[in-house]
């Protein structure tokens, strides 16, 4: 596959990608961010395995840069999905010690 191949797929991935996520409502985001967590893997090892395969010096180094910026994507959009699910966790309870006991809190004096 030729240079003007694969910048095609490039473009129109890009354009696809952005369309499908622009969609959706703000309700299915951590379902879907879920979901992109998995393929943004399987896209790591595509990344990984373009590397590996690399002849020439520039295709190598953009295939370096997407395995960075995959990486960078899936760990990141782990934090936010932990972040995100850490929102409809339960209160957690007050811990055994001052604030238990009523010692120094409010009403002390």
């Amino acid at each position: 596959m030729g240079g003007v191949e694969v910048l095609t797929i490039l473009v129109f991935a890009v354009f696809v990608g952005f369309e499908v996520v622009s969609k959706v409502s703000s309700i299915l985001h951590t379902p879907l961010m879920s979901g992109a967590n998995a393929i943004h893997g399987i896209i790591l090892v595509g990344a990984i395995v373009v590397a590996g395969q690399a002849e020439d010096g520039w295709v190598l180094a953009v295939a370096l840069l997407a395995v960075v910026l995959a990486t960078a994507n899936l760990v990141g959009g782990f934090v936010v999905t932990d972040r995100m699910l850490e929102m409809f966790r339960g209160r957690r309870p007050a811990a055994s010690g001052t604030a238990a006991r009523g010692e120094g809190g409010e009403g002390t004096k």
